[in-house]
């Protein structure tokens, strides 16, 4: 990373001094120890060592997960995979700048990214390590683990952590994590104190290919899963999640195993395929979905529009405030 250039003021004043003391010797040990304070090394994910001259400003994001961080500590990126998916799926950090368009999450360009001259590249170990490999020979990289099934608040929490560190953003960090575990709170009084504490409560999403539909099941293990818990909701889903963001996999037939339930989803009008389970989409018709008792019973709950399901804090504060409105109306 390039350091800050003293303005030519600050340079003028700062030969005046030197000739008063009458040697170059106090500047020369206050740079050395200001290169030694600055300097900041991390472990990422991959449990790869990460040098840094000092506070990266100049950062390029590759994931939603981490760009929604890197916006909530205070660093607009510079460089973002899929700006127009980011703006359609993440309504509680929108992008504050124009960031450059570095092409899809799954196959960033690296010769675009190499143009913008980053002083850090936050990656999610989701990319193959050929592309990270590729990535450090432009700019230090710094992989970060998206989702992790066994933990996925803890994970969620790590990354700010280790983001913050990478820009000099701790001080904050920490209110962002303040913030999250006093909407926790919150939210899980008030589903409490209207008689919902312990209700069995399942949460999908569900896309349309070739007429088909898929469900995806948000079980214990996913980041949303999790959250719901700590509000004191009971997860129905007893189907597995995979590793690292506990999401399942089923049809309608598969709706049917829930019984009486909560049942909450997001869908998204910028991407109609994520449709099906709204009044006009495609299941509306469907005999197996208007026969199941939580359809029959009206607690089937559209949350808004551009929640990030596997965003940071800000994200989940957005869902705990949309959900526990939609339980409680």
């Amino acid at each position: 990373m390039r350091r800050l250039l003293l303005t030519a003021a600050a340079a003028t004043a700062a030969a005046l001094t030197l000739a008063a003391c009458g040697t170059t010797e106090p500047a020369t040990d206050a740079a050395a120890a200001k290169k030694t304070t600055e300097r900041i090394t991390l472990t990422d994910a991959s449990g790869t060592k990460v040098e840094l001259d000092g506070p990266a400003k100049k950062v390029v994001g590759t994931e939603w997960h981490e760009v929604e961080l890197l916006i909530s500590l205070g660093v607009d990126p510079v460089g973002v995979a899929d700006v127009k998916g980011y703006k359609t799926w993440d309504s509680a950090v929108p992008l504050k700048n124009e960031p450059k368009e570095i092409g899809t999450r799954g196959e960033p360009s690296m010769d675009t990214i190499a143009s913008l001259k980053p002083d850090l590249i936050v990656a999610s170990t989701d990319l193959p390590a050929a592309a990270v490999k590729q990535m450090r020979k432009v700019a230090p990289v710094l992989e970060v683990r998206s989702a992790d099934a066994s933990d996925p608040i803890g994970q969620m929490k790590e990354n700010v952590d280790l983001i913050a560190k990478a820009t000099g953003t701790t001080e904050q960090a920490e209110k962002l994590k303040d913030g999250f575990d006093a909407k926790v709170a919150e939210g899980k009084k008030a589903l409490a104190d209207a008689g919902l504490a312990g209700a069995e409560f399942a949460f999908a999403d569900g896309y349309v290919v070739s007429n088909q539909v898929s469900v995806r099941p948000f079980t214990s293990g996913s980041l949303i899963g999790a959250v719901s818990e700590e509000l004191g909701l009971k997860n129905a889903w007893t189907v597995k999640g995979d590793k690292d963001y506990g999401l399942g996999s089923t049809d309608v037939e598969g709706l049917t195993k829930l019984g009486d339930v909560q049942f909450a989803y997001i869908a998204n009008d910028g991407d109609k395929s994520s449709t099906p389970f709204t009044e006009n989409g495609v299941l509306a018709k469907d005999k197996v979905w208007t026969s199941l008792p939580f359809v029959k019973k009206g607690n089937v709950h559209r949350l808004p529009d551009g929640i990030w399901m596997f965003g940071g804090p800000e994200s989940m504060n957005q869902y705990i405030d949309t959900l526990v409105a939609a339980l409680t109306k």
